[in-house]
C-alpha cells in the first residue's frame, strides 16, 4: 500500500497556508488599554534543581564506569 507523497505534501502545504493567513483574524481586538503581563522571575530554584539533577546523573554515569570496569570478564 504506497502513499503518494507528493499529493500528502500538497494537502499539507495548502492547510498551511490557509491556517496562516486566517491566523491574524484570531488575535484579539479590544484589549489595547491592558497592560502585558509581567515577566516571570526566578527564585532560582529551578537553576538550583537542575544543577541537583546534573550531579545526580553524573553520580549516575561514574557509579555504572567504575562498576563495569570493575566487574570479572568471565565469559
Amino acid at each position: 500500500m504506497a502513499v503518494n507523497c507528493k499529493v500528502s505534501f500538497g494537502v499539507i502545504a495548502a492547510f498551511v497556508l490557509v491556517f496562516a493567513s486566517f491566523m491574524p483574524a484570531v488575535q484579539g481586538h479590544g484589549h489595547e488599554g491592558l497592560a502585558p503581563a509581567p515577566a516571570p522571575t526566578s527564585d532560582g530554584t529551578a537553576i538550583d534543581q537542575g544543577i541537583a539533577y546534573g550531579l545526580m546523573l553524573l553520580a549516575l554515569v561514574l557509579t555504572y564506569l567504575i562498576h563495569s570496569f570493575d566487574a570479572p570478564l568471565s565469559v
